[in-house]
């Protein structure tokens, strides 16, 4: 995600770049994907996707079906009220703590690990983003944490906060791997640990702060 202040960004395909979904995909089902079935599994990898879906949907629509430019997408757009208000929802602690609450108390072990993922994305998410961050704590408050640390942003420790997220997904991948993942499961985790890797190569050496 870009910063409202303006980092330079030529395409979509570059602005899609700083979204960091595949180290939460990992780490997310390392953590709640057990027992190592399929439908375990399927409810912590999109537990941890669904804080960022939103956002992937309506990007998407912008930039590629919309045609507007990437710079207004995530320089304007990401911040307008409208976009906001639903990120704010789908990234809010009380909204995924009352279901994963629900999903203990039904003693669903899909639901538990799909909603422990969501809370786990949260959790990485709130300490990283320096001006680009979410409403967390919806509806109490619509505050949100300016935090001196990014992922992405080298002006704010991305020179070695993206190695070590990325080291993360690594113990992630080795981790799930140990378990004897089913074959779709396990090709799905190579994947997402290659985009992963090329994520974190595109900050380090192309996504510079003018």
């Amino acid at each position: 995600m870009l910063r409202k202040t303006g980092l330079a960004c030529t395409n979509s395909t570059d602005a899609f770049f700083q979204m960091n979904t595949p180290a939460h995909l990992l780490i997310g089902a390392a953590v709640f994907g057990r027992p190592a079935t399929s439908r375990i599994l399927l409810a912590a990898f999109a537990g941890a996707m669904l804080p960022d879906l939103s956002l992937y949907v309506m990007a998407g629509v912008s930039l590629i079906i919309l045609d507007i430019p990437p710079q207004i997408v995530f320089g304007e757009l990401y911040f307008s009220r409208a976009w906001q208000t639903v990120f704010a929802i789908d990234n809010s602690v009380f909204v995924w703590g009352g279901l994963l609450a629900f999903a203990l108390w039904r003693r669903s072990t899909w639901a538990i690990a799909l909603c422990g993922a969501a809370l786990l994305h949260l959790a990485l998410d709130f300490p990283l983003h320096h001006d680009d961050g979410r409403a967390h704590f919806w509806p109490a408050t619509s505050w949100i944490f300016e935090s001196p640390l990014s992922y992405w942003d080298r002006n704010h420790g991305a020179g070695w906060l993206a190695p070590v997220e990325a080291g993360l997904a690594c113990v992630g991948t080795w981790v799930l791997w140990r378990r004897g993942l089913p074959v779709w499961a396990l090709v799905l985790c190579a994947v997402l640990l290659f985009a992963e890797l090329w994520i974190v190569r595109q900050w380090l050496f192309f996504f510079i702060d003018s």
